[in-house]
């Protein structure tokens, strides 16, 4: 991976240092095959970085304790490696994020060092099958009963589903009409009553499953916050790692244009290279402006929520520019190889598949041009 951080305000020096230190242990210990295991690979990339010390970034006291240009060099840095191991570095934050934000103290001490040691995997349960970017269209319910809660419902396209020791689970409370009336959870994946019922498979492969409630019952103890408060919560965690999502993209997109560079250089054609073409270099020229340009964004937007200010809009450009800018750097990379683009085994052809989803998770494209025109008009 080359370095490519330009000089800008954005990052100190202190993080172009833990690039560094991120780019020489994921060359020596990230490759990019796809596993016949996706689970056992998922679990034991989680404990690399946990042994590593890389998942100490992704849990927190508060959210002043997260550094999101931290995560986002660190996701760019794993990205470029391994779709996987940024997909397992990225849950950890993600499924413990409630409880680093809003959690109890014992919630904190009983979860936290075991996420960021690797020894307990993370998972977030926020969609369902009729709520996905409408979280407030939620079904699943938790009643209180006993001193607890009793849980019943169903949570789709859950990441780490089938292999997390925990999940954090919003469910509606009913303290208020729509988002006001959820309430978020902790929930131990043995807890009697939770299953999984379906595990999905999909273009880029990782642990992703349907989970069911079915009087599932947990204690008090278990509720993240205050009752009425999930949508807040939510919303929250996926504040700090948001902008990440286009930091990932940016890694799968500097992969493809550093295995385009490679090959226009190699690859002889009509007696030249092909990277003699003018073609060639007009296309070279746009997919590296285009991922410097996501860059500047990605870094300007953790910069701000770094410092405290405002970043909804920034952070929604930065993760449709990047995803929808990585999408066309693939592709063209897929274009330059020709037959081998669309080979199974090759790396334009896995990136090509890897980039898909980030179009679609945590907020779609379609749902960050809302952000920003409603943002825009306010």
């Amino acid at each position: 991976m080359s370095a490519y951080w330009l000089p800008t305000p954005f990052l100190e020096p202190r993080h172009l240092d833990l690039a560094g230190e991120a780019q020489t242990w994921a060359a020596q210990c990230l490759r990019a095959e796809e596993p016949s295991d996706v689970d056992a690979a998922c679990r034991h990339l989680v404990g690399s970085l946990g042994e590593a010390g890389w998942l100490r970034h992704c849990v927190g006291e508060n959210a002043a304790a997260f550094d999101a240009r931290a995560l986002c060099l660190l996701r760019e840095t794993f990205a470029y490696r391994s779709a996987l191991a940024d997909f397992a570095f990225a849950m950890q934050g993600l499924g413990s994020g409630a409880v680093s934000l809003f959690g109890s103290p014992r919630q904190r001490e009983e979860w936290l060092p075991r996420v960021a040691a690797g020894t307990a995997i993370a998972a977030f349960a926020l969609s369902e099958p009729e709520a996905g970017s409408d979280v407030a269209a939620m079904a699943c319910a938790a009643r209180p009963d006993a001193g607890g809660y009793v849980l019943d419902g169903e949570k789709t396209w859950i990441s780490n589903g089938g292999i997390a020791h925990f999940y954090t689970v919003f469910a509606r409370t009913g303290e208020g009409p729509g988002a006001k009336g959820i309430s978020a959870f902790v929930v131990p994946a043995d807890t009697p009553g939770l299953s999984v019922v379906r595990r999905i498979e999909v273009i880029s492969p990782h642990p992703l499953a349907t989970l069911r409630f079915d009087g599932c019952r947990v204690p008090g103890s278990s509720l993240v916050g205050a009752p009425g408060q999930g949508f807040r919560i939510a919303m929250a965690t996926l504040d700090v790692f948001r902008t990440s999502v286009a930091a990932a993209a940016l890694g799968f997109g500097r992969r493809a244009l550093d295995e385009a560079l490679a090959h226009a250089r190699a690859r002889r054609m009509f007696g030249q290279r092909l990277a003699d073409f003018q073609l060639t270099q007009g296309k070279l020229a746009d997919m590296a402006t285009t991922l410097e340009s996501s860059a500047l964004l990605i870094h300007r937007a953790a910069w701000l929520r770094d410092r405290g200010e405002p970043v909804t809009r920034a952070a929604a450009m930065a993760k449709m520019q990047a995803t929808e800018g990585a999408q066309q750097v693939i592709d063209a990379a897929v274009q330059m190889f020709g037959g081998r683009g669309v080979t199974r085994g090759e790396i334009a052809e896995s990136l090509y598949r890897d980039i898909r989803a980030l179009r679609i998770y945590e907020g779609a494209t379609e749902v960050q041009k809302l952000i920003i025109a409603r943002d825009l008009l306010r």
